[in-house]
C-alpha cells in the first residue's frame, strides 16, 4: 500500500484512471490552480498545504509499510495456531495412552501388595521421582516378568514422549502469544497512521482541498506522460527485436538456399540462427505464462471499483499484496501474503523489458506492489479511502519503482 491521492471516484473514467471529484472542482475556477505552486505557510501557525500534502503521503506510507508488518503477523500467527492445536491434541493422545499404562502397573502394584509384599516394586516405581530413578537404585527390571516389562516399557516411553511434546506446546504457546502481540502492535500502528492522516485532512478548508486537487491532477498528468513514455520505449525495443529476428531468419534462409546440397553445411547453418533466436535475453515471457498472466489481469479488472482495505486479501476488498496474491491465485499461481516475500517469488526483470502480469514493487521498504498491465500502467489496491483502479506506475515518481518481477 503505498501513496495515492485520490478519494473516492465519482466521476467519469479517462484513461483507465477515475478523475476525483476534488480534481473535477478544481478545475472550475482557474484562480484556485493558479495557487498551486504556492507553498506559503498561513498567518495563524498553521502548516502549510503542502507540508499537510507531504504529511498525509507519509502517514499513508508508513501505514502501508505497518500493513504489510500486520499481514506477516497474522499470517505467522495463524501458522503458530495451527501448531498448538496439533501439539495439544497430541498431548491429549499421549496423555491417554500414560494413563493407560499407569493404570497397567497399578494392577501389578495391587497384584504384589495382595502376595504380602511389604512395599511392592511396581509401588516403589510409581513413586519414584523419574522412572530412571527407581532403575538407578533398585534394578526392577531383572525382577520383572516379560508382560511387566514390557507394561514398564511402554510406562516409560509414554511418559517420555509426552513429557517432550508438553514442552513443545509451552513453547510453541509463548511463541504464538509473541506472535499475538506483534499483530496487536501493528493493527494499532496502522490505525494510529491513518486516524493522524484523517484528521490533517479533515482540518483543511474547502479552498484548500480543492487547491490539493489541482496539485494532484498535475501529479497524475505528469505520471501519465512518463507511463506514455514508457509505453514508446517498449515498443520500440519490441520492434527492434523483431527487426533483428526477421533478418536472423533471412540470413538463415539465404544460406541455405545458396549453400551445397550437402547436408552438413545446411544444417550447420540452420542451427546456428535457431540457436541465436532461442536464448535471446530481452526475448519475452512464454506462452505459458502470456496465458496465465491474461487471466491474473482478468481477475484484478473484475475487481476494479472495490474498495482498499489493509488486510484484506478479498473478495469483497483487497489491500495491495492481497489483490496481487488473490488475481495471481486464479491463474493457478501461489504467491506469499506480503509484498517482503512476492518480490522474492519470482525473476526480477528491468522496467524497461515489464509484461502483462508481473508485480511492480514500490519504495525502499517494499510497502507496495501493483499488477503491470502494459503501457506504463497497472491495477492495484492504492490505500485507505480509495479503490482498486488503474494507473501509472509513475503515480508517485519514478523514483519510487523498486522493482519488476515476473512470478510465474
Amino acid at each position: 500500500m503505498a501513496s495515492h491521492r485520490k478519494s473516492r471516484p465519482t466521476g467519469p473514467r479517462v484513461a483507465g484512471i477515475r478523475t476525483p471529484a476534488l480534481a473535477t472542482a478544481a478545475l472550475t475556477s482557474v484562480a484556485l490552480l493558479s495557487q498551486t505552486a504556492d507553498a506559503t505557510p498561513s498567518d495563524d501557525d498553521r502548516p502549510s498545504l503542502e507540508e499537510v500534502e507531504k504529511k498525509v503521503d507519509d502517514l499513508y506510507r508508513q501505514a502501508g509499510s505497518a500493513t504489510e508488518k500486520y499481514n506477516a503477523a497474522k499470517e505467522k500467527t495463524s501458522k503458530q495456531r495451527k501448531r498448538v492445536d496439533t501439539l495439544l491434541d497430541d498431548v491429549a493422545r499421549r496423555t491417554q495412552k500414560l494413563n493407560e499404562a499407569r493404570e497397567e502397573l497399578g494392577s501389578f502394584a495391587s497384584a504384589q501388595y495382595r502376595t504380602g509384599a511389604a512395599i511392592p516394586d511396581t509401588a516403589t516405581f510409581l513413586l519414584a521421582d523419574s522412572p530412571q530413578d527407581y532403575f538407578d537404585q533398585n534394578q526392577l527390571m531383572n525382577r520383572l516378568t516379560g508382560r511387566q516389562k514390557d507394561a514398564v516399557d511402554d510406562f516409560v516411553t509414554q511418559q517420555s514422549e509426552t513429557m517432550k511434546k508438553r514442552r513443545e506446546a509451552t513453547e510453541s504457546l509463548e511463541t504464538l502469544t509473541d506472535s499475538q502481540n506483534e499483530l496487536k502492535t501493528a493493527k494499532a500502528t496502522v490505525q494510529k497512521k491513518l486516524a493522524t492522516a484523517r484528521d490533517l485532512l479533515s482540518e483543511l478548508t474547502a479552498e484548500e482541498k480543492a487547491r490539493l486537487a489541482a496539485i494532484e491532477k498535475k501529479k497524475q498528468e505528469e505520471a501519465a506522460r512518463k507511463a506514455a513514455e514508457l509505453a514508446k520505449q517498449q515498443a520500440e525495443e519490441r520492434e527492434r527485436r523483431e527487426r533483428a529476428a526477421r533478418q536472423e531468419s533471412d540470413a538463415a534462409s539465404g544460406s541455405t538456399g545458396t549453400g551445397s546440397t550437402g547436408s552438413t553445411g545446411s544444417t550447420g547453418s540452420t542451427g546456428s540462427a535457431g540457436d541465436t533466436g532461442s536464448s535471446g535475453s530481452a526475448a519475452p515471457p512464454d506462452s505459458s505464462y502470456g496465458t496465465k498472466a491474461a487471466n491474473a489481469l482478468a481477475f484484478a479488472r473484475a475487481q476494479i471499483g472495490k474498495p482498499y482495505v489493509w488486510g484484506a486479501t478479498g473478495p469483497d476488498s483487497y489491500d495491495c499484496s492481497g489483490l496481487t496474491q488473490a488475481a495471481w491465485r486464479d491463474a493457478g499461481v501461489t504467491l506469499p501474503r506480503t509484498t517482503y516475500d512476492q518480490v522474492d517469488a519470482g525473476t526480477t526483470v528491468p522496467v524497461s523489458q515489464a509484461q502483462p502480469g508481473d508485480l511492480v514493487f514500490f519504495y525502499e521498504d517494499l510497502s507496495h506492489v501493483g499488477l503491470y498491465i502494459g503501457n506504463g500502467m497497472m491495477i492495484h489496491a492504492p490505500k485507505p479511502g480509495a479503490y482498486v483502479r488503474e494507473e501509472s506506475i509513475f503515480y508517485d515518481g519514478e523514483s519510487s519503482i523498486h522493482s519488476v518481477v515476473r512470478p510465474a
